[in-house]
């Protein structure tokens, strides 16, 4: 009895020393607002529990289902656009028409009211297609940016395996030609991983770093064929996306505006740390970010924390926005919830945003784990 009490001692004593444990209080806020989620789906006209599919981290997936992502992505690069080559020279692939929608449209889904709805369109549009061109049985996977926070590099998401989004760039000279941010461990192009052959022909329209060519048309819509280029490091996430910064981001604003403002901020934001965590090319291009296959992970993991916000208070978090209509616009029109949003070639209909504020209702039935 004298030994396991002296055994007890000493365990408690190693716990102190070792601080308090941690758990994933992103998670905790996750759980804490589904029973209001739930009650949601119960009222839902379109969502059901039998219809409901649930978005994972890519950490937390299996490898087949990793691999059936992969696959139906690659099909989908395979596939011819469906846009007027005259009009769009660059737009070669259908993968290549969700670039071209996100660059024409920018200025108008940044920093704007329907920031947040739009991209959910945007990345269960992105769903829609893999599993309707290229049967996709599975669902949207995201990137948790604060598991990953201290060394993304070695994270399952960019280890360079098979089973990845592939890995850094190969080590080059380089700079940086973001303020505010250094430069990594790479910045050449992507030669580990299932998208190392991948070509970029758009853009670049916003250049993160040097040495990338420019396209022969000033709208960046010609063929500027490329590699894929990455600079990944832990300097804006381990400052920027780390657990903490999540929930003091779902936390700390009771309102959307704030919320949003918080979430875009060019420098401490998660939205614009989480893009330059990849950097390079086209990950770090404000306009054709889309053509690196890790952005919609990281746009996964955009609408889970702003799902996370909404249910903590679900009945006043919903059916609100704030914003004008088109980047920077002071003293413009105010967003609406009766405005459209229109995704062309990559949409199947146009949609009011009153209609894409909530993951389970509307087009939408889906929940986060």
């Amino acid at each position: 009895m004298a030994r396991f009490a002296s055994f007890t001692l000493l365990a408690l004593q190693w716990l102190l020393l070792l601080g308090p444990v941690q758990g994933d209080a992103v998670k905790d806020l996750q759980d804490k607002g589904r029973p209001a989620i739930d009650a949601a789906i119960a009222k839902s006209k379109t969502c059901t529990k039998d219809k409901l599919q649930v978005r994972r981290e890519w950490g937390d997936i299996s490898a087949a289902d990793k691999k059936a992502y992969i696959d139906a992505f690659l099909c989908v690069i395979g596939k011819p656009s469906k846009l007027d080559r005259t009009k769009f020279p660059g737009a070669q692939t259908r993968y290549d028409d969700f670039v071209v929608v996100h660059m024409n449209q920018t200025m108008n889904i940044h920093g704007t009211a329907n920031f947040l709805s739009w991209h959910r369109y945007y990345e269960w549009s992105w769903e829609r297609v893999l599993r309707e061109e290229c049967n996709f049985k599975g669902v949207q996977p995201y990137w948790d940016w604060g598991r990953w926070a201290a060394d993304p590099e070695k994270s399952p998401i960019f280890d360079g395996s098979d089973l990845s989004m592939g890995g850094n760039g190969k080590k080059v000279q380089h700079t940086s030609l973001v303020a505010g941010f250094g430069v990594g461990n790479g910045g050449g192009c992507v030669e580990t991983g299932p998208f190392k052959n991948l070509t970029i022909r758009l853009g670049p329209l916003s250049a993160a770093i040097s040495g990338v060519a420019r396209n022969s048309r000033a709208d960046g819509y010609g063929d500027n064929a490329r590699c894929l280029r990455r600079d990944i490091s832990n300097g804006p996430s381990s400052k920027y996306t780390r657990t903490q910064d999540i929930v003091s981001l779902i936390t700390g604003y009771k309102t959307i505006g704030p919320f949003q403002d918080k979430m875009q901020d060019p420098m401490s934001g998660v939205h614009s740390a989480g893009h330059y965590t990849i950097h390079g090319d086209p990950g770090g291009d404000f306009y054709t970010s889309p053509n690196d296959p890790a952005f919609w992970l990281h746009h996964g993991m955009i609408d889970r924390t702003w799902t996370i916000w909404q249910s903590q208070d679900l009945a006043n978090r919903v059916q609100v926005i704030a914003g004008g209509k088109s980047m920077m616009s002071f003293g413009g029109a105010q967003g609406s919830l009766e405005d459209l949003i229109d995704l062309g070639v990559v949409g199947n209909k146009v949609y009011k945003i009153k209609e894409l504020v909530s993951t389970v209702d509307g087009p939408f039935c889906y929940v986060y784990e």
